[in-house]
Parts: C-alpha cells; structure tokens; sequence
C-alpha cells in the first residue's frame, strides 16, 4: 500500500473529524512530514475530502487540516 492510500484511508477512519499533516505522520510512522502533506495536497478538493484551517481532532491544534465530509 502506497503512503498516499495509507493517508486516504486514516482520513476517512476518522471522518468527519478532521486531521492535521503532524498527526498523519505520527499515526502512520512516517519518517519525513512531507510525505503526509503531499498526500493530503492531492486529496484536497477530490471525493468529498477538504483541506481548512480547523481544530485537529487528534492534538486539538488550529491548523491546516484535512477531513472528509461533513463536520
């Protein structure tokens, strides 16, 4: 499985809630952060998935992060 269908997946496990780029990595063991952010770059705007500034649902920071569906 490639990193991007390991990000898909861990985004729309927790949907609706959203997540930040920090928290994919740490949750998938990535070793480089932008391995996470170039997933999710790719997800936003596509299938339901939206790129905002929001709370993460995992460290509760205000960044940018990524869900699908509805909040």
């Amino acid at each position: 499985m490639t990193i991007s269908e390991q990000v898909r997946r861990l985004i729309e496990r927790l949907a609706p809630e959203p997540v930040c780029d920090d928290c994919i990595t740490q949750r998938l063991g990535l070793g480089i952060r932008q391995h996470a952010n170039v997933a999710t770059r790719e997800l936003a705007g596509r299938d339901g998935f939206e790129r905002r500034k929001d709370e993460c649902a995992l460290c509760g920071a205000t960044r940018l992060v990524i869900g699908k569906g509805a909040r």
